[in-house]
């Protein structure tokens, strides 16, 4: 029996800024569960097949993680998102991950009045980290806007100044500011000269674009040495060709169709890559299995594992997508791991 063949195509989104990261529809509504289905190959006495990730089950039974070998998640947050009852703790997290096999996660700050209803600083990202640096990778994040961020030099003596106490990355870069307006460029510059990966999030309100990315292509282009990883709603609706405005913002649920900016700007842009958080993640995949399977072989090198998981409860639809794709062994190694230590340059 293929365990991949029972479940229903739904698959349930969550997207930071539109859905209740309490949604469990999925679970609900799965007529055998994956959960089930491998409670039952445990009891059974059998393992998982070589090439596959774990079930989640076996996730459950395992809490303890052996080095190099579990998923790294690039996009977690802790604290408190938009619900004041729904703080998410670093503990909070690391139990998650422990139950869903997660070695490592990075932590990424929410500095920008248009991120989030409460904001989430670099300090205390920083500092989740150092109380747990075997399981926590501090990412660091500043407004452009900022008064204390008003030049390149000052942006890259703050930059580097987290750096050295860890931070391995930027973001989440969530700004009310077009793509490539001044004040970000100046972010992408600071950047590139410290030498750290920018993960940003696009959509009509954040992080502006047009269909076709065409603000994202002057970044990447003006900034060659600055790796940006892509996500959100803007970015994963720009696998399809064929936008609207309207839709750079949303979730379509149509078929891909021929000429995706996301495709495009990786086959001429060596330096941007995409992660797969959130519902939009999930979606720009669900949507088109066909071609989701396709697109996640050609780009191998260029996607990474995320989650953006935020809030105790929450339901994650990347788990049960993956169990369902056909994916060679070394393309789930790249994206579940190998790629996050290249672009970050982990040990």
């Amino acid at each position: 029996m293929n365990p991949r063949l029972v479940f229903p195509a739904t698959v349930v989104l969550m997207e930071s800024t539109h859905l209740d990261p309490s949604n469990d529809y999925l679970e609900r509504n799965m007529n055998l569960s994956r959960r089930e289905f491998s409670k039952s190959l445990v009891l059974a006495g059998l393992s998982c097949t070589a090439g596959q990730w774990p079930t989640r089950a076996v996730r459950a039974a395992e809490p303890s993680i052996k080095a190099g070998t579990g998923f790294i998640d690039v996009h977690t947050h802790i604290g408190t998102y938009t619900d004041p009852k729904k703080n998410l703790t670093a503990e909070g997290l690391i139990r998650w991950m422990d139950e869903n096999q997660i070695e490592k996660s990075c932590v990424l700050p929410l500095t920008s009045p248009e991120s989030t209803k409460y904001l989430q600083t670099t300090e205390s990202v920083l500092a989740a980290a150092k109380a747990h640096p075997d399981r926590l990778i501090p990412f660091c994040s500043v407004d452009p806007r900022t008064t204390h961020a008003g030049s390149v030099k000052a942006l890259v003596g703050m930059i580097q100044a987290w750096v050295d106490q860890g931070a391995k990355g930027f973001g989440e870069h969530k700004v009310g500011l077009n793509f490539d307006d001044p004040l970000m460029m100046r972010v992408y510059e600071a950047c590139q000269e410290v030498g750290i990966p920018l993960l940003f999030h696009i959509d009509t309100i954040r992080g502006k674009d047009v269909p076709g990315l065409k603000r994202l292509e002057n970044a990447l282009k003006t900034f060659p040495e600055l790796n940006f990883i892509g996500h959100g709603p803007g970015w994963w609706a720009s696998i399809s060709g064929g936008l609207t405005p309207k839709e750079l913002g949303g979730y379509p649920k149509d078929k891909v169709k021929p000429g995706g900016a996301i495709d495009d700007l990786m086959s001429r842009y060596p330096n941007i890559y995409g992660d797969l958080s959130a519902g939009s993640g999930a979606n720009s995949i669900s949507r088109d299995l066909e071609f989701g399977t396709e697109f996640l072989i050609r780009r191998q090198d260029r996607i990474l594992f995320g989650t953006d998981y935020l809030a105790p409860g929450q339901n994650v639809p990347q788990f049960e997508l993956f169990e369902k794709l056909e994916l060679p062994a070394e393309v789930r190694a790249k994206i579940n791991r190998e790629n996050a230590i290249k672009v970050l340059k982990l040990t």
